[in-house]
């Protein structure tokens, strides 16, 4: 369609995109300085939006977010950058309030997406019990933390020393890398325990994935799914594999 052919609402539409800036640079590298590793561009230290260092904790790391720079083509979008977006998010944020963060994970861990239960039917209730149980047993067996069940959106409050063995559990998390990490796959999942669970390598990133998605891959499998709610699932989940990268590539 061309831009005469455009309605009221595709030009409007059009106006509010950001203008993306053009790729600026050439070379990309990680050097190593001080013991953490910097992204340069055309030889010049790369900032995060606070401006700033933008360095990482491990070579491999560093290296997977120089490849997100290498792999521009005409204009750096951040929507296509979601590791140098939660590495951002790190360095500027996480690192100077890792506490907030922790209390974040803990608030989720107090409306778990994993206690939260269908009484039917049958083949969902199924399916839950296959993928949550192990992350609870999980729980339990390494983090000494029992969770109540709920059928249903009925509230269940979890005991205090549940939600203090998720914390403590947090507060070893490597920070403020796999911190910021925690956090992400946590709002993304709507579970502090499977993010937990996948941090401490317990369970794979597509298990994980999967673990998050259970109902709503029993209503697509039902009813099929929706264009636009594909989209917005492949958006998320590029955010959540970015936090799976980095707690693989930051131990």
């Amino acid at each position: 369609m061309s831009k005469e052919s455009d309605g009221p609402m595709q030009s409007a539409q059009r106006a509010m995109r950001p203008v993306l800036p053009k790729r600026f640079y050439k070379q990309v590298r990680i050097a190593e300085r001080d013991g953490v590793f910097a992204l340069e561009l055309d030889g010049r230290v790369a900032r995060t939006p606070a401006k700033r260092l933008l360095a990482l904790p491990s070579r491999p790391l560093g290296d997977a977010v120089a490849a997100e720079w290498a792999a521009v083509t005409e204009t750096i979008d951040p929507a296509r950058m979601p590791l140098t977006r939660l590495v951002n998010i790190a360095i500027d944020r996480v690192a100077d309030n890792p506490a907030d963060v922790i209390d974040e994970v803990v608030n989720y861990a107090g409306s778990d997406l994993v206690c939260y239960r269908a009484s039917e039917p049958e083949g969902l209730v199924e399916a839950q019990n296959a993928v949550w149980n192990p992350v609870l047993d999980w729980a339990h067996d390494v983090l000494g933390a029992r969770f109540q069940l709920s059928e249903g959106v009925r509230y269940v409050e979890q005991e205090a020393a549940a939600l203090a063995a998720v914390r403590a559990d947090a507060e070893k998390i490597s920070r403020p890398f796999a911190l910021a990490a925690l956090a992400s796959a946590t709002n993304l999942t709507g579970s502090a325990l499977i993010p937990l669970a996948l941090a401490r390598g317990a369970i794979s990133s597509e298990q994980a994935w999967q673990a998050a998605h259970v109902d709503e891959d029993w209503q697509i499998s039902q009813w099929g799914e929706d264009d636009d709610a594909k989209l917005r699932r492949e958006f998320r989940k590029l955010g959540f594999e970015a936090a799976a990268r980095v707690f693989q590539l930051s131990r």
